[in-house]
């Protein structure tokens, strides 16, 4: 059973490991270049190398959550945060520097939502979908409290003296984590349908687990790439440098306003139609951006759209495999899938970049609203093929020997 202490301690530390983790190169990653006297390459690319360790290791720690539960591997995740942190601290030399972020990447596997869900799935089997959506309300705030507490630490004690406080907060997160129960829920119900029927599971499985990879792979390169180059894109197509960064943050707004209409008025809409609706707006903001240089209410327009289609997106790729896979091998069956999207987001910064050097960066928002529109097909055919409001259409989505 998931109470709201479980989801409370789940939403907290999803706050502070976003910020101190995955958010940390946004806030420091100029002041190490500086200090350290390396390119933007070299520093930002620890940052790359910590993303392709959580695809490799997604796997693993998916079915280690799936055998032993969450507690221990999210409390094995908040001490390797702090490790991480420090060793970042201390650094002098590139291995040093990349170690550490090799030692993050293992730890945002273990902390971050993609353990989380898989925590709340053990604990609840679908009855998780609303808990999912909550935590995300508070780790949606995870760059609005970090970035401005490691912009004041780091200007009284340097970004080392900073990432030491990291290491700090990390260890905050241990009892957050303690606070997951121990046991596994063997007794749930399996949800009609998800596992045990008899025709047609492996090609089930096989398109279901297809689209969402497709769904969750696209979606990701988008965030990784519009993260590092939503400002630059606007400020190109003529947007003013200040503004651009002004109208940016609307994408936070959007995002954190449509998790909160989702978890007030979204509980009886089906993940798979909200994957879908959510994913019908990603090409229209794209679009939206290719005027933002001209009119500033486009611009507008495409960061709060983007912001909306992305919340809504991180929810239903936790919530989606509820009605699409068992709950009992659900860190399993999900980490495997996450693999490809997890590998390809790290070079999604570099692949943007190098679009928009040769092609422009009208072409990047182009090429982003071919993939918003992919993600929107993918979303559609999976809501047409397995919704459940038609029970006659439903199959068996479990792999045989699972």
């Amino acid at each position: 059973m998931i109470t709201r202490r479980i989801v409370l301690a789940l939403g907290l530390s999803q706050l502070i490991c976003w910020g101190i983790s995955y958010y940390l190169i946004g806030g420091f990653g100029d002041r190490m270049a500086r200090d350290l006297g390396w390119s933007q390459s070299i520093v930002y690319g620890g940052f790359t190398a910590a993303l392709v360790v959580m695809g490799l290791t997604s796997p693993l720690i998916g079915r280690t959550i799936d055998r032993i539960g969450g507690r221990q591997v999210m409390v094995a995740g908040s001490l390797l945060l702090a490790l991480g942190c420090a060793g970042l601290a201390v650094s002098r030399g590139i291995v040093g520097y990349y170690a550490s972020w090799c030692c993050l990447g293992i730890a945002m596997r273990l902390t971050l939502y993609d353990a989380a869900f898989a925590v709340l799935a053990r604990l609840g089997g679908a009855a998780a979908k609303r808990p999912m959506a909550q935590i995300t309300l508070l780790g949606g705030l995870a760059s609005t409290v970090l970035w401005p507490i490691g912009n004041l630490l780091a200007a009284h004690w340097g970004w080392r003296g900073a990432l030491l406080c990291y290491a700090g907060f990390a260890l905050l997160t241990i009892p957050l984590h303690l606070a997951i129960p121990s046991g596994r829920q063997d007794d749930l119900p399996r949800r009609p349908g998800a596992a045990g029927a008899t025709g047609g599971s492996e090609t089930a499985f096989s398109l279901a687990g297809l689209l969402y990879v497709v769904i969750v792979t696209l979606s990701n390169i988008l965030n990784a790439g519009m993260s590092a180059h939503m400002i630059p894109i606007m400020n190109g197509l003529g947007m003013a440098a200040g503004v651009a960064v002004w109208v940016a943050t609307l994408r936070g707004i959007g995002q954190s306003s449509a998790r909160l209409c989702e978890v007030m008025f979204g509980q009886s809409l089906s993940p798979l139609a909200l994957a879908a609706i959510a994913s019908s707006i990603l090409p229209l903001c794209f679009l939206a951006g290719l005027f933002s240089g001209e009119m500033a209410f486009a611009g507008i327009a495409f960061a709060l759209l983007y912001g909306v289609g992305n919340g809504l997106i991180t929810i239903v790729r936790g919530t989606m495999p509820l009605v699409l896979f068992d709950h009992r091998t659900y860190g399993a069956t999900v980490g495997r899938l996450l693999t490809p999207s997890f590998l390809l987001s790290a070079a999604a910064p570099l692949a943007y970049a190098v679009v928009i050097e040769r092609f422009g960066d009208a072409a990047a928002l182009i090429l982003s609203a071919v993939m918003g529109a992919i993600i929107f097909a993918a979303a559609l055919l999976l809501w047409l093929r397995f919704r459940e409001d038609a029970p006659s259409r439903r199959a068996s989505i479990t792999p045989a020997g699972e």
